[in-house]
């Protein structure tokens, strides 16, 4: 699978990355590249017939919590702090017409 590695191939991924290499950086890349289908070929020689498939490396468990007011109705202490209220709420200039 390394072998289908070609020059063309390279330069259209130093496009996309938005990279410019020198002809010594593209070859590079070409030995990286091949050693990356390499370890590839490796893994897929390995039997998984009896491994189950997961979705994450690490056990992943609910992290949603109960959604509980901690600080209750607090509306007539913040509108203490303004320079206008109407209603119950602040009351700020008009900014569209």
């Amino acid at each position: 699978m390394e072998n289908m590695i070609t020059d063309e191939m390279i330069e259209y991924v130093a496009i996309l990355a938005k990279l410019e290499l020198s002809r010594e950086e593209r070859e590079a890349a070409k030995q990286d590249m091949g050693k990356m289908l390499r370890y590839i070929d490796k893994l897929n020689e390995l039997d998984t017939s009896g491994v189950e498939p997961m979705s994450h490396v690490f056990p992943v468990e609910n992290v949603f919590r109960e959604d509980v007011v901690a600080n209750g109705d607090m509306r007539e202490d913040m509108l203490t702090n303004a320079p206008e209220q109407k209603d119950g709420s602040f009351k700020v200039p008009k900014t569209v017409e």
